[in-house]
């Protein structure tokens, strides 16, 4: 135990996770804490986010160690969770980021339910204003949404501790929000030229005289096949073939493996004439389908198998009463196309 701090009447318990070991006890208590947080992305799932410390993010990270804060109310009740790692940032200063950071977690941020969360976020800067505070140069935090409640209770526990803290606007992350229904989202959120050319191109391929069929991987005994697959496809472009290391498709299985088992894996293909010619690794979670990576064939690009499929997606997230079709980081002109509209992920640094 660390601290303890007092507001509202209330009082939260510090303590601090050093061990995959002991952050497992947390798993279900963790899940339903995200369940009921500002951020719930499938970022900050328990099971992806021990996942990736595995590997620490596919080799992303030479070293780390574990330091997650958590708090609990004077009851006993999970208030509060900052998922955190201390290791040497690319400044080559010693740090405390999220777990996930950087390159393969889109949305990360702290769990706390809204009305914990600026007594939280208080507490922690103040525990880490501390003697008991572990040895680092700041909390260096990535990929916090623009939109997290999380960025104004920082500022205030940072004004009220006197530490100095910056914001970066890092990337776009456009997004669509779905009507539930094809036409309709065809109709009001795409241009006349677009929705054109998507109907055009799925009616081509349709129409090409192969056997076209597209399908979401439901079963874990073809998993690692399935997988074998994707990760073929994404190796064809030269730059994802490069990311996709040992270590990284270790990460990425390992990944995969956790939604399936968890039940918000939407891994999708598109065959022709028997051969995969396009994947998509998506989640699908809290209504929601985040778009992770693709992969395709270009042996088949005539038949444009990414657009193709990526519509027979968002016909089924339409169909299937999704909320939204969130293609998570980058400005790829594609994403706009389909007719989604910006927003961005901040990194924040704060100093003591």
């Amino acid at each position: 135990r660390l601290g303890k701090r007092k507001q509202n009447g209330e009082s939260m318990n510090f303590t601090v996770i050093r061990t995959l070991a002991e952050m497992e006890t947390l798993a279900g208590e963790w899940n339903t804490l995200l369940t009921e947080s500002a951020s719930d992305v499938p970022f900050l799932r328990y099971e992806y986010l021990a996942a990736w410390w595995q590997t620490l993010g596919g080799g992303e990270w030479p070293a780390g160690e574990l330091y997650v804060v958590i708090a609990r109310h004077a009851g006993g009740k999970l208030a509060g969770i900052a998922p955190l790692f201390l290791t040497t940032n690319r400044a080559g200063e010693r740090a405390l980021m999220f777990l996930g950071s950087i390159e393969i977690s889109d949305y990360l941020d702290v769990l706390a339910r809204p009305a914990d969360l600026g007594d939280f976020l208080a507490g922690l800067i103040e525990m880490l204003s501390g003697p008991q505070a572990p040895n680092f140069d700041l909390l260096d935090l990535y990929n916090l949404p623009e939109g997290s409640p999380s960025l104004p209770a920082l500022v205030d526990a940072a004004h009220e501790r006197g530490w100095t803290l910056e914001q970066e606007l890092l990337q776009h992350c456009p997004y669509v929000a779905l009507p539930g229904d094809w036409e309709k989202y065809l109709a009001e959120q795409v241009d006349k030229k677009q929705r054109h050319e998507i109907r055009r191109k799925m009616r081509r391929a349709e129409e090409s005289g192969l056997p076209v069929r597209w399908y979401i991987v439901q079963d874990e005994a073809s998993l690692q096949a399935e997988m074998d697959e994707f990760l073929r496809l994404m190796a064809q472009d030269p730059e994802k073939g490069r990311f996709l290391t040992e270590s990284m498709r270790t990460q990425m299985h390992a990944a995969a493996r956790a939604a399936l088992r968890a039940g918000w894996l939407q891994l999708a293909f598109l065959e022709v004439d028997g051969k995969k010619a396009a994947g998509y690794l998506n989640f699908d979670y809290d209504n929601h389908i985040w778009v992770y990576n693709s992969g395709l064939d270009f042996n088949f690009r005539e038949l444009s198998p990414g657009w193709v499929l990526l519509g027979y997606l968002l016909q089924w997230a339409n169909q299937n009463q999704r909320g939204h079709f969130d293609f998570m980081r980058g400005d790829e002109e594609y994403k706009y196309r389909f007719g989604a509209i910006d927003r961005h992920i901040v990194r924040v640094k704060m100093r003591r």
